[in-house]
C-alpha cells in the first residue's frame, strides 16, 4: 500500500488519468471544443497539438475535419510524434494552430513561444489554456507545487503580456475558474485524502497539509485557470 501511494504523490497527475474519463484539465472536451471554436478550427486546418497526452483533443480537431498532429515527450498515441514544446519537430510556417492545453507552465515559456511563433504561418493562432496564480503562490512543497503546474504558474497578466512579447496579439481570454472548482470537487468527493495519505504518519500529513493549501487557494481564486488565443505577426 505504501508503494502505491508513493507512487500516487510522485505523480498524482498520472493518478487522475486513472480516474477522469477524457482531456486531463478543467472543463474537459467541451473546454477544448470551445477553445478549437475560438481558435477558428475547421475543415483542413493544420493543427499541432503540443504536449497531446493521450490524443483526446486531437480526436475533437479531426472531427471537424482538420489535419491534426500531436507533439508529446511521451506520446501515448499513434497520431502523435516524439517532441519537445522547446524545440518542435515541424518546419518553420507549416501550422495554422498551434493548441497547448495545461502544458506551456511546465516548460521555458519564453522558449516555447518562440517555437511556437516560428512553427505557425503568418497569422496563424495559438490556442492556450494554463494554470495562473495571482498573488503569492501556498506555500507547499516544491514537489507538489511542481506535479500541480504551479512552479511555472504566472499571473494571468504576466502570462498575457509574455505572449504579446513573443510577437502574437492577443484576441481574447476567458476564465475558467469555475471549471477548475468543478474539477476539484469532483476529485475530492472520490479521493478520500485523509484516510490514504493518513496512513503514511508524518510524510502524509505534510501533503495533506498541501492539499488543503492549494484547495483553499483554488476557493478564494488565487489559482485559476484561463485560455488565450493569440494571432502570430510573423
Amino acid at each position: 500500500m505504501a508503494g502505491l501511494l508513493d507512487a500516487a504523490l510522485s505523480n498524482p497527475w498520472g493518478m487522475l488519468d486513472t480516474m477522469l474519463a477524457g482531456p486531463l484539465h478543467p472543463g474537459g472536451t467541451e473546454a477544448t471544443a470551445a477553445l478549437l471554436d475560438r481558435a477558428g478550427v475547421g475543415p483542413e486546418t493544420r493543427l499541432l497539438d503540443v504536449g497531446c497526452g493521450a490524443g483526446d483533443a486531437l480526436s475533437v480537431a479531426r472531427d471537424r475535419g482538420a489535419d491534426a498532429l500531436g507533439i508529446d515527450p511521451k506520446p501515448s498515441t499513434d497520431r502523435a510524434v516524439q517532441g519537445d514544446a522547446m524545440a518542435l519537430p515541424i518546419k518553420g510556417g507549416s501550422v495554422d494552430v498551434l493548441l497547448a492545453e495545461c502544458v506551456l507552465c511546465l516548460t521555458d515559456l519564453d522558449a516555447a513561444l518562440t517555437e511556437a511563433n516560428r512553427v505557425l504561418a503568418d497569422g496563424g493562432r495559438l490556442a492556450l489554456s494554463d494554470v495562473v496564480v495571482d498573488g503569492d503562490r501556498p506555500d507547499v512543497p516544491d514537489a507538489a507545487a511542481d506535479a500541480l503546474c504551479l512552479t511555472g504558474a504566472r499571473s494571468r497578466d504576466r502570462l498575457t503580456g509574455r505572449v504579446e512579447a513573443a510577437g502574437f496579439t492577443v484576441a481574447d481570454t476567458a476564465d475558467h475558474h469555475d471549471d477548475l472548482l468543478a474539477m476539484q470537487d469532483w476529485v475530492t468527493d472520490r479521493v478520500d485524502y485523509e484516510g490514504l495519505l493518513g496512513m503514511m504518519g508524518e510524510r502524509g500529513q505534510r501533503a495533506l497539509s498541501a492539499i488543503e493549501a492549494i484547495e483553499a487557494a483554488v476557493e478564494a481564486g488565487d489559482i485559476s485557470y484561463v485560455s488565450l488565443v493569440a494571432t502570430a505577426q510573423g
